[in-house]
């Protein structure tokens, strides 16, 4: 997701030893009384983009020393690895097919004439799933949240605007800020501990916070670009600021941090032009990148599917009821009739591009090296376990519902098998 402005990123990335900041320790218990002792808190974290092995770059004292005292593993993401689905996978634990958010870019079909985007905060469109903020709440457990994808959505709310354009009802964490890529990573920091600063009567319990420069870099620089790996540190250095502001205030937390997914590195030079394998007059498209969207022109579906299902180099394209069963992806209504997969590393396109480029992006097999993700977990309820198996993302909700003790969830995807020897019971 590109929400960063360069200026920012390129501010960030200035001087990779400057972004890195000696290890933080772990917010410990607090060693007040007994009658001061602050309840612990739980907060998820996410770092846009961060793919599992840049731990392994030199550059990340903070979460490595999270990691070495509590768990970490390389995490596989949702299909599809974009990051409005993944967001929301996390906080709700059903797949995207199933959770409504299946891409950045959607339509539906009781919509005519809509498309969701990234700026979309219509409840319709995040209707289909619950996120854990609101059974949180509902439960009596106060949450917050700095800038998560859809936090800013009125869960439950009327379905569509009311006379005055706004909708109605629904419910939001008790906290919540609307997204505002100028608020800098320090002062999205700085919010979440000005929260933990609150009379325990009104201090989140519950807090998800986002960051989002990793995932611009990886972008715009490719992951393998030093550029990529000082946003990575520039990261790190504010879990550092957090833990450290963490234990000043001596507040125990239970800290989940995550990435939506990974990233691969593209180039203009691996670009398949979807008007060069298929007739512009048999389709229409939604969206382009490492898959495509499409619908046939009516009419036009058996020229289309000629066209699509003919052997190309680096793509394969399905009827969506025809997606392999691994991707638990095509049956939700939002999923176009046509998808075409490309390689990691090659992209879809409207048309050969013009210009050449180079960079990054998200979006392929969930499986693949390239789209595996960050997962860290330290703090009062965890035990130190070091690396774990990787996991699929549906996994982090029942996770988290363990840490805030709330009762499992029925019908969701992931469970909490790859945690229960680390949680302290």
């Amino acid at each position: 997701m590109r929400w960063y402005s360069k200026i920012i990123v390129a501010g960030l990335c200035a001087g990779l030893q400057a972004c890195v900041t000696p290890p933080a320790v772990a917010p410990a218990p607090p060693v007040a009384s007994a009658t001061q002792a602050r309840t612990p808190v739980t907060i998820l974290i996410s770092i846009d983009g961060f793919r599992a092995d840049y731990l392994q770059r030199g550059v990340t004292p903070n979460l490595s020393a999270l990691a070495a005292t509590g768990i970490s593993a390389a995490m596989h993401p949702s299909f599809p690895s974009k990051t409005f689905p993944n967001h929301w996978t996390i906080v709700t634990g059903e797949r995207p097919d199933r959770n409504g958010i299946v891409s950045n870019t959607m339509e539906d079909a009781r919509r005519p004439g809509e498309t969701f985007t990234m700026a979309t905060d219509d409840p319709f469109w995040w209707s289909e799933a619950k996120p854990l903020w609101v059974d949180a709440e509902e439960s009596g457990i106060r949450t917050g949240a700095m800038f998560w994808p859809g936090s800013n959505v009125a869960w439950g709310g009327a379905l569509k605007p009311n006379s005055h354009g706004a909708t109605t009802g629904g419910t939001r964490p008790e906290d919540w800020m609307q997204f505002n890529q100028a608020v800098t990573g320090e002062q999205r920091v700085n919010g979440v501990l000005d929260w933990m600063r609150r009379p325990t009567a009104i201090r989140p319990r519950f807090v998800a916070l986002y960051f989002d420069t990793v995932d611009g870099a990886g972008h715009d620089f490719g992951p393998d670009d030093a550029r990529t790996t000082a946003a990575a540190g520039a990261a790190d250095a504010l879990i550092g600021e957090l833990v450290a502001g963490l234990r000043e205030l001596d507040q125990p937390a239970n800290l989940v941090i995550v990435a939506d997914h990974g990233m691969a590195a593209t180039s203009s030079a691996r670009t398949i032009a979807i008007d060069t394998i298929a007739n512009p007059a048999d389709y229409r498209i939604v969206e382009t990148g490492p898959f495509a969207a499409l619908s046939a022109v009516p009419g036009h579906a058996a020229a289309l599917e000629k066209a699509l299902f003919a052997r190309h180099d680096h793509l394969q394209c399905w009827r969506k009821s025809d997606i392999p069963a691994r991707f638990h992806y095509g049956t939700n209504p939002r999923v176009q009739p046509y998808f075409c997969l490309a390689e990691p590393g090659w992209e879809t396109a409207k048309t050969t591009p013009d210009k050449p480029r180079t960079g990054g992006n998200h979006g392929y097999d969930n499986m693949a090296p390239e789209m595996l993700a960050l997962f860290v977990a330290n703090g009062p309820a965890i035990k130190p376990l070091g690396t774990l198996p990787s996991f699929d993302n549906v996994d982090v909700y029942p996770l988290l519902r363990d840490l805030l003790a709330l009762p499992p969830a029925k019908g969701v995807d992931g469970d909490d098998a790859p945690f229960r020897a680390a949680l302290k019971r």
